[in-house]
Protein backbone atom coordinates (compact mmCIF):
# COMPACT_ATOMS: atom_id res chain seq x y z
CA UNK A 1 0.00 0.00 0.00
CA UNK A 2 1.25 3.50 -0.79
CA UNK A 3 0.95 4.79 2.77
CA UNK A 4 3.80 7.21 2.07
CA UNK A 5 1.35 9.19 -0.08
CA UNK A 6 -1.23 9.38 2.72
CA UNK A 7 -1.53 12.19 5.22
CA UNK A 8 -0.96 11.57 8.91
CA UNK A 9 -4.73 11.82 9.42
CA UNK A 10 -5.41 9.10 6.82
CA UNK A 11 -2.80 6.83 8.39
CA UNK A 12 -4.46 7.39 11.77
CA UNK A 13 -7.86 6.48 10.31
CA UNK A 14 -6.42 3.23 8.93
CA UNK A 15 -4.91 2.33 12.32
CA UNK A 16 -8.08 2.94 14.33
CA UNK A 17 -9.76 -0.33 15.27
CA UNK A 18 -7.51 -2.09 12.74
CA UNK A 19 -8.05 -5.51 14.33
CA UNK A 20 -11.79 -5.32 13.52
CA UNK A 21 -11.91 -3.10 10.44
CA UNK A 22 -13.28 -4.64 7.24
CA UNK A 23 -13.57 -8.13 8.76
CA UNK A 24 -17.30 -8.74 8.18
CA UNK A 25 -18.61 -9.68 4.77
CA UNK A 26 -21.93 -8.02 5.66
CA UNK A 27 -21.44 -5.72 8.63
CA UNK A 28 -24.48 -5.48 10.88
CA UNK A 29 -23.37 -2.25 12.53
CA UNK A 30 -20.96 0.56 11.86
CA UNK A 31 -17.39 0.14 13.02
CA UNK A 32 -15.29 2.27 15.30
CA UNK A 33 -17.06 5.36 16.64
CA UNK A 34 -13.66 7.01 16.98
CA UNK A 35 -12.96 6.42 13.29
CA UNK A 36 -16.39 7.76 12.40
CA UNK A 37 -15.77 10.89 14.44
CA UNK A 38 -12.48 11.53 12.62
CA UNK A 39 -13.94 10.71 9.20
CA UNK A 40 -16.78 13.19 9.73
CA UNK A 41 -14.17 15.97 10.07
CA UNK A 42 -12.10 15.30 6.93
CA UNK A 43 -12.38 16.14 3.27
CA UNK A 44 -10.67 14.24 0.47
CA UNK A 45 -7.90 16.85 0.42
CA UNK A 46 -7.03 16.03 4.03
CA UNK A 47 -6.20 12.41 3.22
CA UNK A 48 -3.20 12.61 0.91
CA UNK A 49 0.08 14.47 0.98
CA UNK A 50 0.80 17.18 -1.53
CA UNK A 51 -1.43 18.45 -4.27
CA UNK A 52 -4.51 16.55 -5.35
CA UNK A 53 -4.22 15.87 -9.05
CA UNK A 54 -7.49 13.94 -9.40
CA UNK A 55 -10.42 15.01 -7.22
CA UNK A 56 -12.47 11.92 -8.11
CA UNK A 57 -9.74 9.57 -6.94
CA UNK A 58 -9.33 11.64 -3.77
CA UNK A 59 -13.08 11.25 -3.17
CA UNK A 60 -12.66 7.51 -3.70
CA UNK A 61 -10.00 7.48 -0.96
CA UNK A 62 -12.57 8.98 1.42
CA UNK A 63 -15.29 6.55 0.31
CA UNK A 64 -12.89 3.62 0.79
CA UNK A 65 -11.99 4.75 4.30
CA UNK A 66 -15.68 4.89 5.23
CA UNK A 67 -15.99 1.33 3.87
CA UNK A 68 -12.91 0.22 5.82
CA UNK A 69 -14.75 1.11 9.02
CA UNK A 70 -18.14 -0.32 7.92
CA UNK A 71 -19.88 3.03 7.47
CA UNK A 72 -21.79 1.90 4.41
CA UNK A 73 -24.22 4.83 4.13
CA UNK A 74 -21.43 7.40 4.29
CA UNK A 75 -19.36 5.49 1.75
CA UNK A 76 -22.41 5.24 -0.51
CA UNK A 77 -23.03 8.99 -0.37
CA UNK A 78 -19.47 9.67 -1.51
CA UNK A 79 -19.09 6.92 -4.13
CA UNK A 80 -22.50 7.54 -5.69
CA UNK A 81 -21.37 11.05 -6.66
CA UNK A 82 -18.18 9.83 -8.39
CA UNK A 83 -18.87 8.80 -11.98
CA UNK A 84 -15.61 6.95 -12.64
CA UNK A 85 -14.65 3.29 -12.73
CA UNK A 86 -13.25 3.53 -9.20
CA UNK A 87 -16.36 5.32 -7.91
CA UNK A 88 -18.53 2.60 -9.44
CA UNK A 89 -16.24 -0.06 -8.00
CA UNK A 90 -16.59 1.31 -4.47
CA UNK A 91 -20.33 1.60 -5.05
CA UNK A 92 -20.39 -2.11 -5.99
CA UNK A 93 -18.44 -3.11 -2.89
CA UNK A 94 -20.76 -1.08 -0.68
CA UNK A 95 -23.88 -2.77 -2.09
CA UNK A 96 -22.27 -6.21 -1.77
CA UNK A 97 -21.45 -5.52 1.87
CA UNK A 98 -24.99 -4.35 2.61
CA UNK A 99 -26.34 -7.57 1.10
CA UNK A 100 -27.96 -5.98 -1.97
CA UNK A 101 -26.35 -8.55 -4.24
CA UNK A 102 -28.24 -7.72 -7.45
CA UNK A 103 -27.36 -4.04 -7.15
CA UNK A 104 -23.73 -4.96 -6.42
CA UNK A 105 -23.58 -6.96 -9.66
CA UNK A 106 -25.09 -4.03 -11.55
CA UNK A 107 -22.35 -1.72 -10.28
CA UNK A 108 -19.60 -4.28 -10.97
CA UNK A 109 -20.91 -4.43 -14.55
CA UNK A 110 -20.71 -0.62 -14.74
CA UNK A 111 -17.06 -0.78 -13.68
CA UNK A 112 -16.04 -2.70 -16.79
CA UNK A 113 -12.39 -3.73 -16.86
CA UNK A 114 -10.81 -1.64 -14.12
CA UNK A 115 -7.01 -1.18 -14.28
CA UNK A 116 -6.59 -3.07 -10.97
CA UNK A 117 -8.15 -6.28 -12.24
CA UNK A 118 -4.97 -8.01 -13.51
CA UNK A 119 -3.11 -7.31 -10.26
CA UNK A 120 -6.14 -8.25 -8.20
CA UNK A 121 -6.50 -11.52 -10.13
CA UNK A 122 -2.86 -12.43 -9.43
CA UNK A 123 -3.21 -11.73 -5.71
CA UNK A 124 -6.56 -13.51 -5.54
CA UNK A 125 -5.14 -16.57 -7.29
CA UNK A 126 -2.36 -16.74 -4.70
CA UNK A 127 -5.01 -16.78 -1.96
CA UNK A 128 -7.25 -19.24 -3.82
CA UNK A 129 -4.32 -21.63 -4.37
CA UNK A 130 -4.05 -22.04 -0.58
CA UNK A 131 -7.79 -22.76 -0.17
CA UNK A 132 -9.52 -26.10 -0.70
CA UNK A 133 -10.46 -26.67 -4.35
CA UNK A 134 -13.84 -25.18 -5.14
CA UNK A 135 -15.42 -24.17 -8.46
CA UNK A 136 -16.88 -20.98 -6.96
CA UNK A 137 -13.37 -19.88 -5.96
CA UNK A 138 -11.83 -20.79 -9.30
CA UNK A 139 -14.31 -18.56 -11.16
CA UNK A 140 -13.16 -15.51 -9.22
CA UNK A 141 -9.89 -14.95 -11.03
CA UNK A 142 -9.77 -17.31 -13.99
CA UNK A 143 -8.67 -14.59 -16.45
CA UNK A 144 -9.24 -11.37 -14.53
CA UNK A 145 -10.96 -10.59 -11.25
CA UNK A 146 -14.67 -11.40 -11.58
CA UNK A 147 -16.64 -9.11 -9.27
CA UNK A 148 -19.98 -10.76 -10.07
CA UNK A 149 -18.60 -14.19 -9.17
CA UNK A 150 -17.30 -12.74 -5.91
CA UNK A 151 -20.78 -11.38 -5.15
CA UNK A 152 -22.12 -14.91 -5.70
CA UNK A 153 -19.53 -16.36 -3.32
CA UNK A 154 -20.28 -13.79 -0.61
CA UNK A 155 -24.00 -14.45 -1.02
CA UNK A 156 -23.36 -18.19 -0.53
CA UNK A 157 -21.12 -17.93 2.55
CA UNK A 158 -21.90 -14.72 4.44
CA UNK A 159 -24.21 -16.48 6.91
CA UNK A 160 -21.92 -19.50 7.33
CA UNK A 161 -18.70 -18.55 9.16
CA UNK A 162 -17.89 -22.24 9.56
CA UNK A 163 -17.80 -22.70 5.77
CA UNK A 164 -14.10 -22.90 4.77
CA UNK A 165 -14.81 -20.45 1.96
CA UNK A 166 -16.00 -17.78 4.41
CA UNK A 167 -12.49 -16.99 5.69
CA UNK A 168 -11.22 -16.99 2.11
CA UNK A 169 -13.97 -14.56 1.11
CA UNK A 170 -13.01 -12.22 3.97
CA UNK A 171 -9.36 -12.35 2.93
CA UNK A 172 -10.25 -11.73 -0.73
CA UNK A 173 -12.48 -8.82 0.27
CA UNK A 174 -9.53 -7.25 2.07
CA UNK A 175 -7.20 -7.80 -0.89
CA UNK A 176 -9.76 -6.24 -3.23
CA UNK A 177 -10.13 -3.22 -0.94
CA UNK A 178 -6.37 -2.72 -0.54
CA UNK A 179 -5.61 -2.94 -4.26
CA UNK A 180 -8.42 -0.49 -5.10
CA UNK A 181 -7.47 1.85 -2.24
CA UNK A 182 -3.85 1.91 -3.38
CA UNK A 183 -4.93 2.66 -6.95
CA UNK A 184 -7.09 5.57 -5.77
CA UNK A 185 -4.37 6.99 -3.53
CA UNK A 186 -1.88 6.92 -6.40
CA UNK A 187 -4.47 8.36 -8.78
CA UNK A 188 -5.30 11.21 -6.42
CA UNK A 189 -1.69 12.29 -6.02
CA UNK A 190 0.07 11.53 -9.30
CA UNK A 191 -0.28 13.26 -12.65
Amino acid sequence: MHTDLLSDKARLILRLNVERAFRALLPREVGSAEAGDVLHTVSPGDLVQGTINNADDAGCVLSALWLWHDYLDESHTVSQAIETQSGSYLHAIMHRREGDFGNAKYWYARVGRHPIMPSLAIQANEMIARAPADKALLKLALHDWNGAAFVDLVQQVHESPSDERHATAVALQQIEWRVLFDHCVRGATQK
